[in-house]
């Protein structure tokens, strides 16, 4: 069984793909061209198989992948496209992320 902070690694780097290619999707669509579109398919693809080489149940899997995928998109929105976050926002990231931790940990504690 991979450590938690393994699992998290994976998290991390495929939450890093994902979040790229949507950024990569939205730039082609909003005049980048489709250089930009094909280039983000494939950068989706390679994160659909890097999150897949954690070692977990698919539903275990997804379930604590989303908080590393909320954080980055969060601050994808934040630093990359310059938003303003209001609040809200981060008080539902840090619920996320907690959901993603007993996601994670939660058969430890059976």
């Amino acid at each position: 069984m991979a450590t938690p902070l393994t699992l998290w690694a994976i998290f991390f780097a495929a939450a890093v793909l994902e979040v790229g290619g949507d950024a990569l999707i939205r730039h082609g669509r909003h005049g980048g061209g489709w250089f930009f579109l094909f280039a983000g398919f494939l950068v989706l693809g390679s994160y659909g198989l890097f999150v897949n080489r954690a070692p977990l149940d698919f539903s275990r899997l997804l379930g604590a992948y989303v908080a590393a995928f909320a954080v980055l998109g969060v601050l994808a929105g934040r630093f990359v496209f310059q938003e303003k976050i209001p609040t809200s926002t981060w008080l539902g990231l840090a619920l996320i992320v907690v959901g993603g931790l007993v996601i994670q940990l939660g058969p430890r504690f059976r």
